[in-house]
């Protein structure tokens, strides 16, 4: 190699025998140019900690062997997740849109009628049967059922929901008065 005024300009000839090196090592021609090219990055950002009496080859070849390595271990911790399903199980949403979806809700729910609110708490949030909430406020099965089924329209009409839009709510009692039954929650 012949001695330049600046190191920087003598990587150019390395970058045949880096990538073969590269090729050699990650056995992937894709890795392998990702890999020259952050051993580039990583030399350039780091040209001061270069000895200029020492072989520019060698330092190179170490960054690079270093960012093999180093790329080894990481891929060893990382999980393959193509479709994305663990990451959708380690999504969680902020808990704040359920405070403001819960103060929405509660807004809305104090505009029903009283028969209403109370028909739906008592199929919806504490989970009582038609039957059971029709006997204990001492009205017909069908009258429950349909009080219920106004609530939950009216509801889903003062939250501004289409058909079928169902409420991100966290408070499950919230969410059971806003489901139909055997319909599933979000």
């Amino acid at each position: 190699m012949t001695q330049q005024t600046d190191p920087r300009d003598a990587i150019i000839e390395h970058l045949p025998a880096m990538r073969a090196f590269a090729v050699s090592l990650a056995r992937s021609s894709a890795l392998a140019d990702d890999m020259v090219q952050d051993t580039i990055v990583k030399a350039w950002t780091n040209f001061e900690k270069f000895n200029p009496d020492t072989n520019l080859r060698a330092w190179l070849f170490t960054i690079l062997r270093n960012t093999f390595y180093s790329h080894r271990r990481k891929v060893k911790r990382e999980v393959s997740d193509v479709d994305g399903m663990y990451a959708k199980k380690l999504a969680t949403k902020p808990s704040h849109d359920g405070r403001l979806h819960l103060r929405d809700f509660m807004a809305a729910f104090d505009q029903l009628s009283p028969e209403q609110r109370e028909a739906l708490i008592l199929v919806g949030a504490s989970g009582f049967t038609y039957d059971e909430a029709a006997e204990m406020c001492g009205v017909a099965l069908g009258t429950i059922k349909s009080r219920v089924n106004r609530g939950r329209k009216t509801l889903a009409v003062l939250l501004s929901l289409t058909e079928g839009e169902e409420m991100e709510l966290t408070d499950p009692a919230t969410l059971a008065v806003m489901t139909a039954p055997g319909s599933s929650a979000a």
